[in-house]
């Protein structure tokens, strides 16, 4: 993830990088330190059970902080987080 993060951000210049991924993805961003916000898209599909997308990620070492809620038709909710690290 190391690697493939830093040559987008060579290739990307002085733009943005976006990791577009699974719940794997994204905890390898957040373990390895190299996100610095996180968006989630929540839809409400009741399937008779739940994920625990971030449950193994230690808690202790990442905060986040809640800088946008986006609400949009058929229920979908995007919440968008500015990673503070410690």
């Amino acid at each position: 993830m190391d690697s493939a993060i830093s040559q987008a951000k060579v290739a990307a210049g002085d733009k943005d990088v976006n990791v577009i991924g699974a719940t794997s993805t994204a905890k390898q961003c957040l373990e390895a330190r190299l996100a610095d916000e996180l968006h989630v898209d929540i839809m409400p599909v009741f399937l008779g059970g739940g994920l625990r997308a971030f449950e193994e990620i230690d808690s202790g070492q990442i905060h986040l902080e809640r800088i946008k809620v986006m609400e949009f038709s058929r229920g979908r909710t995007h919440l968008r987080f500015r990673i503070i690290k410690r």
